[in-house]
């Protein structure tokens, strides 16, 4: 997924794209253009891990009823990260409930509830898969976990935002995530699928 992580590269941009959002939000189309630069690939990525092969067609909803709205966001780049991930999600879960395959969390709320471990595993767990192996090893985690990493790691959001995003409680989505990336870490351990050989490495954490 990239070296040094999603999440931080995300930060980063974070004040170019609150800049780009204010200017767009008076009518310049070309920080507009801006804005859709620097969020379009982690929201697609997140799309990716919902819908699949249909993301870019749900991409293109949600951007359509972003532009219309626009001028109702209020926040910083880091807030509209968080506004269009919120988006982009009841567009996928629209979509979803059409096609009838809306899938189930399979973890009881209360598990998700519990304290997080004192360490996560982003970078090390993503860092050397390409996207879209990546991306199917998500889809692979359960509901829940899956909608956490994607929003930490694909979309670059922070604990409290993703949470806000699912509607959920900051150490549920902490744990979600935390639980997911554990998991991913054995599977490429198993599959051989990190350059490195089996291994399940932790950073200190998020």
């Amino acid at each position: 997924m990239g070296q040094g992580g999603e999440p931080r590269r995300a930060q980063a941009y974070d004040g170019e794209l609150g800049a780009a959002v204010a200017r767009a939000q008076e009518g310049d189309e070309a920080a507009f253009a801006v804005a859709y630069r620097i969020v379009h690939p982690g929201l697609v990525g997140y799309l990716r891990g919902l819908v699949g092969d249909d993301a870019e067609d749900v991409a293109s909803d949600a951007w359509l009823e972003i532009a219309r709205d626009l001028g109702r966001f209020q926040g910083d780049g880091t807030g509209f990260r968080g506004w269009t991930a919120t988006i982009a999600r009841h567009r996928a879960l629209d979509h979803l409930r059409r096609q009838r395959a809306r899938p189930r969390a399979t973890a009881l709320e209360q598990d998700l509830l519990e304290l997080p471990g004192p360490h996560d595993t982003h970078d090390q767990a993503l860092e050397r898969l390409s996207t879209e192996r990546a991306l199917e090893l998500v889809r692979g985690l359960p509901r829940d976990q899956a909608e956490a990493v994607l929003l930490r790691v694909v979309v670059g959001l922070d604990g409290p935002t993703a949470a806000r995003v699912l509607g959920k409680r900051p150490g549920a989505v902490r744990t979600a995530a935390h639980r997911g990336l554990k998991r991913l870490a054995r599977r490429l351990g198993a599959d051989g699928g990190t350059d490195d050989g089996p291994q399940t490495p932790e950073t200190p954490g998020a």
